[in-house]
């Protein structure tokens, strides 16, 4: 069973920086997209930054410049780096991952997983 835990969350003032990671464990073949979700108390669960395999990044507009994702394969873990955190950006966030086995041709999602989710408040 495949499971992916975040760490690094917490309370940091507004301007502060936290990272994140997510650990994969578990009887895994390979991950393929890595991504960071965020939910906010009484809003829908949003994108905030996915990593390819191929170390391409996409980030939403509003973090882009002060967020980056990135990933270490051999620890099959994602990491969420957060500068001049605001206090819009209160919510839970979670780390998805998609399993893939690769081929010639290309890869081929055969799974996809949620971390529990890790609380990140902003606030003074």
């Amino acid at each position: 069973q495949v499971q992916l835990v975040e760490s690094g969350g917490g309370l940091v003032q507004p301007g502060g920086s936290l990272r994140l990671s997510c650990e994969a464990s578990g009887r895994i073949f390979n991950i393929g997209a890595w991504g960071w979700y965020r939910q906010a108390p009484g809003k829908q669960r949003e994108l905030v930054a996915t990593i390819r395999s191929s170390g391409s990044t996409n980030y939403a507009d509003s973090v882009t410049g002060r967020f980056t994702i990135s990933r270490d394969n051999a620890k099959n873990t994602v990491y969420l780096q957060m500068t001049n955190l605001k206090p819009e950006e209160t919510a839970v966030y979670h780390c998805h991952a998609d399993e893939v086995i690769f081929y010639s041709g290309g890869q081929r999602k055969i799974d996809d997983y949620w971390g529990q989710g890790i609380q990140v408040t902003v606030s003074s």
